[in-house]
């Protein structure tokens, strides 16, 4: 997938530009987009879980 950088004057604007180039594809296109992002093996690995457990002193 080729990265573009594209700057617009405002949100809506990135968003309808956002909305023509999706509606310019075909259903194809957009279904490997999908399976592109979600393809586990390229997935980043996820940050682990930390706990933990303060015993609190009585005074």
């Amino acid at each position: 997938m080729e990265k573009v950088v594209v700057i617009h004057r405002s949100h809506w604007e990135a968003e309808e530009a956002d909305n023509a180039y999706y509606r310019s594809l075909t259903p194809e296109q957009r279904l490997d987009i999908l399976l592109e992002l979600t393809r586990p093996d390229e997935a980043q690995p996820r940050l682990e879980r930390v706990y933990r457990i303060v015993e609190l002193s009585q005074s």
